[in-house]
Order: C-alpha cells, then structure tokens, then sequence
C-alpha cells in the first residue's frame, strides 16, 4: 500500500485529493495545523473524515513536517498547504509569505532530510502569470509576473520546487493550476461567494450580491477534476511542470448569468458593484494552454463551467434550505 501526505488537507483540494488517494488503495496522512474547535466539514461532506490520519503541525515549523514525514514514511507529498485567499494576501503580506512561501521550503526541506526517494507536487498557481496583457494564452513557457503578495509567494515556493529538483534530485512536480473550484470552496472566493447568493436571493434570505471587477476574465474548472492532475503528475517517469486549465476564460459577469439563469433569475436585478472589492493591483485575464498535460499525462477537464456552476448553486441551495428549517 502506498502512503501520502497531503498538506492543506482540510482545505477544498486537500478533500478531493484524498478522497482519489484513498478510492486508489492508498494510507492517507493529512498534515494539520491545531485548531480548537475542528475545520474538517469538508472531509465529512465527501465521506472520508475516518478515513485520514491526521498528524498536527505547522508548514512553518520543520520539525514538525520532519516529524510528519518519519510518521507517515509517504510515498507521495502534496503540497497543498497556503494562506491562498489572494485578496487576504495584501492585508497579510508577510503570514502570507511564510505560510505559503517558506512553509513550501520547510516541506521540499523535510523530504530532502527525511526521504528525498519521495515524490513531491507543489501546487503553483496561474497568479504567478498576472494576466499581462501580451501574453494572453499562458503555458509553462509563459514569463511569470505576478501581481499579489500571494503570487509572488507562490512563485517563491515553484521556483524552489524547480531548484531542489534540479540541485539535490528531488521528483518535485509543480501543477500551475488556474483558478478550479467546486461545492466544498470557501465562501470567500468569488465562485462561491455567488452561488450562495444566488441560493439565498432565491430563498428570500438575501436581497443583493455586492462585488468587485466583475469584468475580470477567469479559466474556471472544477477542483474534483484538477486533483487528478496531480495525482498523474507524480505518476510520470520523470518530474516537470504543467499548466492545469480547460482552456477557455470567461468574466465574472458572464458566470454570474450563469448561475443565476439556473434558478431563474436575472443578474442585472441583484448584483451590485461595491469599490471596496477591488484589488490594489488586479489580474484581468487569466487563460491557460492546458495542451502539455494532456499531450504527456493524458488528462483533460471534464466539467464545463455552466454544470460547475450548477452543481454549486444545487449544493448552496441544499445548505441554505437546511439552515431555514
């Protein structure tokens, strides 16, 4: 039986990768930080809490990934811990620097110490392209720019991944993924910020959605489907990187429509522009070439944007009726 030790495994690609992790014959081992009170609603909603073994710590402690990775002797590690809001990255530039950019050395750190025959993914992030206008197709060739302090962490942890693949031997992968999402994403991303919304205008608990750049251009997929991306990453014979898209953008209005279209209502009446959602500095446009990871690791997104959009409004809706009862 393999092993694995999933970072960020309480988090909403933590869950999926799991839950695919497990359904494959592997021992689980999700890397935690302690809270008081649990956070792992998102494990229970698919089914597979009792499922992982939990070990406490903190990406910015290695001792304690040192202990994780001797405690769980994994296989495979996936790197999926961050502070990944990237609207928080600016109020919090420096917890986001240590969490998501040293956290990501602690963890490359541990696995040169403890089992460097381990292989190793890192979630990068397609922030670390910042939509610049000249290159509006991004692929693994695409210069990076990043335009948050949570883009230019990430780009800190990638480009480490790179170099302890190439300086110590490390199977470090790097999945450049873009923005994916499903039912289990926190309410603070926008996705989910809009579905339930659009559950509560329907159910008569809310009147309006405030937003911010509703013209901003995002390549949305579904989480469930990007998991297995990773998966297959560390299943090649040798370690790269790979941009994870579906290839095609679209606006926050237009996924607004969608959304709302789905329970029979009109956006224009319910969404209303508020200043303060604006970022300091914003990525206008984000559009993968997902082209590499399915010509190498034949994978391909399977969800479209509108049954992604439907199956979070159909989960919101489910969520919001049992809060009235």
């Amino acid at each position: 039986m393999k092993s694995a030790l999933v970072t960020g495994v309480l988090g909403q690609d933590g869950a999926y990768l799991s839950k695919l992790l497990l359904e494959k014959g592997y021992k689980v081992y999700g890397f935690v930080a302690r809270r008081s009170t649990p956070v792992d609603w998102r494990l229970q909603e698919l089914g597979i809490d009792k499922d992982v073994e939990r070990i406490e710590g903190d990406m910015t402690d290695l001792s304690s990934l040192v202990r994780a990775l001797k405690e769980s002797n994994a296989d495979e590690v996936y790197n999926l811990a961050a502070q990944s809001f990237v609207g928080t990255s600016w109020n919090q530039p420096i917890l986001t620097a240590y969490s998501t950019g040293i956290g990501a050395l602690n963890a490359l750190e541990a696995v040169r110490l403890v089992k460097p025959e381990a292989k190793y993914y890192q979630a990068s992030t397609s922030e670390m392209f910042g939509g610049m206008p000249e290159h509006p197709l991004q692929s693994e060739e695409t210069p990076f720019h990043p335009r948050s302090p949570y883009g230019v962490s990430k780009l800190f942890a990638h480009w480490m991944t790179r170099n302890y693949r190439e300086s110590f031997g490390i199977f470090g992968c790097c999945g450049i993924l873009f923005n994916h999402e499903s039912p289990l994403r926190g309410i603070e991303f926008v996705t989910r910020k809009v579905t339930d919304a659009v559950a509560r205008i329907k159910l008569g608990q809310q009147d309006k959605l405030y937003l911010g750049n509703i013209d901003a251009k995002r390549d949305w997929g579904f989480a469930g489907d990007y998991v297995e991306a990773m998966w297959k990453m560390l299943q090649h014979d040798t370690p790269d990187d790979y941009v994870v898209a579906t290839g095609r953008t679209t606006t926050v209005r237009d996924m607004c429509k969608i959304a709302f279209d789905y329970v029979g209502l009109n956006y224009e009446d319910y969404v209303e522009i508020d200043p303060k959602f604006y970022r300091p500095a914003e990525v206008d446009l984000l559009l993968g070439d997902p082209k590499k990871a399915e010509n190498v690791l034949g994978w391909k997104a399977k969800t479209t944007l509108e049954e992604l959009m439907h199956m979070m409004v159909d989960a919101d809706l489910r969520r919001v009726k049992q809060e009235m009862k």
